[in-house]
């Protein structure tokens, strides 16, 4: 089983709550928008860490993290990338990724609107942690935390940092 915490768009901004709720998971993802790379720094210090790099990431990003990453958690295939869309309203690109990687777990951010939905037409598990970070529209930060044992997802959360501003 594998505990882990799910978090996007930060936006160069990382506090002492974001790094509570990573040291209690197994792994930390994060969905891009990462801005300053002291953010991924000090989530790698606690716990391991897999990333994707966002629209608003330089080159620094983009040479450590990929656009996207797909590997498998126990035994279901995640698929995390920035930009994805959600279900009915995917773009072409997460279209056609859907057909070559069939992930069981769809992540992506960018939005900074949470969403947990399951794609019948793609048969999985669509998450959008909203936004951590301190900059954007949205009114409340938000994560996701959840467990992965063997072929399950349970004890999905969501995590409410407080205000944005």
């Amino acid at each position: 089983m594998k505990k882990i915490l799910l978090l996007s768009d930060t936006h160069s901004y990382i506090d002492d709550r974001i790094l509570h709720y990573a040291a209690q998971a197994d792994e930390v993802w994060h969905a891009g928008d990462i801005g300053d790379l002291k953010v991924t720094d000090a989530l790698k210090k606690i716990k391991p860490l897999k990333a994707v790099y966002g629209n608003i990431d330089d080159a620094e990003a983009r040479k450590e993290f990929p656009l996207d990453a797909v590997f498998m958690c126990e035994n279901k295939k995640v698929w995390i990338t920035h930009i994805g869309g959600y279900p009915g309203k995917y773009p072409a690109r997460i279209k056609e990724g859907f057909a070559l990687h069939k992930p069981d777990v769809f992540i992506c951010g960018h939005s900074h609107i949470l969403k947990v939905q399951f794609d019948k037409q793609f048969n999985c598990l669509d998450l959008n942690p909203g936004a951590a970070g301190i900059y954007g529209f949205h009114q409340m930060r938000t994560m996701l935390r959840f467990e992965i044992d063997k072929d399950k997802i349970e004890n999905l959360e969501v995590i409410e940092l407080g205000k944005r501003g």
